[in-house]
C-alpha cells in the first residue's frame, strides 16, 4: 500500500513524498484467514469532512497532523515548491505541513468531496 505525504521542510517549503507502507501477515480475527496489517498509528479523533464543489483554500498549513482518506469527488493540492497533485476516491494523504508556507487546495469539477479525516496523536 502507498500513500502521499505532504510535509514542510526546515526552510518552510512544502513538498509531496510517496510513502510505501510496510505490512505483515497477521492473524487478527481467527478463524478468518490472516490479513496484511501495517503498524498501528496512534490517533485522537476521526471525522468526516465535506468540501463543496467550487471550494478553494488559500495557502495554509494544517493545525495538526492528519490522514485524509478520500471517498468521493476530486481534490487538488499545490505545495509551495509548485508541484500539484490530484486526489480522488481511494487516495490516502498524510498532511503534516503544520508550519511554513503550507499548501493550497481546491475541489475539482462539479462534485463535492467527502473524506475521512483522522487526526493523529503527537
Amino acid at each position: 500500500m502507498k500513500y502521499v505525504r505532504l510535509y514542510s521542510d526546515e526552510s518552510g517549503d512544502s513538498h509531496f513524498e510517496d510513502v510505501e507502507v510496510e505490512m505483515s501477515l497477521v492473524d487478527i480475527s481467527p478463524p478468518a484467514p490472516p490479513l496484511d496489517v501495517s503498524a498501528p498509528i496512534p490517533s485522537t479523533n476521526t471525522v468526516f469532512l465535506h468540501t463543496p464543489a467550487g471550494w478553494y483554500g488559500e495557502p495554509h498549513p494544517v493545525a495538526g497532523r492528519i490522514f485524509l482518506i478520500y471517498l468521493t469527488g476530486e481534490m487538488e493540492a499545490t505545495v509551495s515548491d509548485g508541484e500539484v497533485r490530484r486526489f480522488g476516491p481511494g487516495s490516502v494523504v498524510l498532511v503534516e505541513d503544520t508550519s511554513g508556507k503550507g499548501h493550497s487546495s481546491r475541489t475539482l469539477g462539479n462534485d463535492d468531496v467527502l473524506a475521512v479525516m483522522v487526526q493523529l496523536a503527537d
